[in-house]
């Protein structure tokens, strides 16, 4: 009987947890492990109730501790691990999958605790263990990373001859009401935002300041949004992974509100990772910045609005250049009457279910560590507008300056 296990009980995990219960035929059992097991005690009862068909069980586990998660994962008989946990979790977390011969599937690359530094060069370093285990390791299942991936291995597939151009686009216009929060993992979010940026052009990487390149666009659905330059994982793979680039850019949508208390957060400090002593205990300031947030969690119930996340080719079919937006739309009180959650964990989850599923099913498979974009396409994008998140393609777009 095939067995998945699920690492962690966030808001991201929950939607996965919810569409593997959905999908109970390829998830006839589940396991949902994480240090709090309350946690995963709550999400097992809400889908027992609402699905009752995967047989889903709860474990406590700590994510870093690798003998005791391979020993969980070889106790349970899984056949594959969907790693939901945090960033910097992810190396023993695969170390764990290779002790127990499992597959493994993330949302997100690696990133140390310490450095807030995030790039695939530590888990690519795994290619060959894995390729000798002959188990598949597929890196960034989530949105992006993940399905702007599978858009652009997509476009290649069906539109171009070669592509020289992506602008990756995440808005987010829903509206939560609260003056600051974050729709995911608080720590990592802040860690992610206030990085220095950068893109790909040219074969190199061009460096920039925090939010120092800005542009406004007009998001179907959403309207016009002011977007800001970021640095994000994908745009490393890629660059790699797709022929004629020319170059590779990420932008994100930010209200000024979030600007503001982020910028003040910053200038006091909040924002630091470096440890600091309080009343006799070593604190980094970030994680105690997550403790006061709301939960990402919590945020399902009063936030509306529409997510519209996408990508921008240009590039040439048959010797004329071409441009096509490739993008969804998600609305965040649909995702709440469905799953209980917002959007932008609804976006993540959804592809997570779907890249174990493809392993799972085998339509996907090869030894070794992939990113997503490495395999066919076609299943996947077929399998999101099965599950919920259904693309549109604009073949005429508004390039980005």
């Amino acid at each position: 009987m095939s067995k998945t296990i699920i690492i962690g009980a966030g808001a991201v995990a929950g939607v996965a947890v919810h569409k593997c219960c959905q999908n109970h035929r390829v998830f006839p059992e589940l396991m949902i492990a994480s240090r709090t097991k309350s946690k995963c005690d709550a999400l097992k009862a809400q889908v027992d109730e609402k699905y009752g068909k995967t047989k889903v069980t709860t474990a406590q586990i700590d994510a870093m501790d690798t003998p005791a998660l391979a020993a969980l994962i070889k106790d349970y008989g899984a056949d594959l691990v969907l790693n939901l946990a945090l960033p910097y979790q992810d190396l023993a977390i695969m170390d764990a999958c290779l002790a127990a011969g499992v597959n493994y599937v993330d949302t997100a690359n690696y990133e140390p605790e310490d450095t807030a530094k995030f790039e695939y060069k530590w888990q690519w370093a795994y290619r060959e263990r894995f390729k000798a285990a002959g188990l598949t390791a597929l890196l960034g299942s989530g949105f992006d990373p993940g399905v702007t991936g599978v858009f652009s291995a997509y476009a290649l597939k069906h539109y171009f001859d070669e592509i020289n151009y992506i602008d990756i686009l995440d808005c987010n216009g829903g509206d939560h009401g609260y003056p600051f929060a974050t729709n995911f993992n608080p720590e990592i979010n802040i860690r992610e935002v206030a990085a220095p940026g950068s893109y790909w052009e040219n074969g190199a990487w061009v460096h920039t300041k925090p939010m120092e390149i800005k542009r406004e666009y007009d998001f179907k659905e959403v309207g016009k949004k002011d977007m800001y330059l970021l640095h994000h994982e994908e745009i490393e793979s890629l660059s790699l992974n797709i022929p004629g680039i020319k170059r590779i850019r990420f932008f994100m949508t930010f209200g000024q509100s979030y600007l503001t208390h982020l910028k003040c957060l910053e200038n006091v400090g909040m924002t630091s990772i470096e440890p600091i002593d309080y009343e006799g205990k070593r604190i980094v300031p970030l994680q105690f910045l997550k403790a006061v947030l709301p939960d990402p969690s919590s945020l399902g119930p009063r936030t509306v609005g529409k997510t519209n996340i996408g990508c921008v080719f240009k590039g040439k079919k048959g010797g004329k250049e071409l441009t096509r937006y490739i993008y969804n739309i998600c609305d965040h009180q649909e995702c709440y009457r469905e799953v209980g959650s917002q959007a932008v964990a609804y976006t993540t989850g959804v592809p997570a279910m779907i890249g174990a599923m493809m392993l799972k099913t085998g339509v996907w498979k090869g030894a070794g560590v992939f990113n997503i974009e490495e395999f066919d396409p076609d299943p996947f994008m077929k399998a999101l507008g099965e599950w919920g998140l259904p693309f549109q393609v604009d073949e005429n777009p508004v390039p980005v300056d």
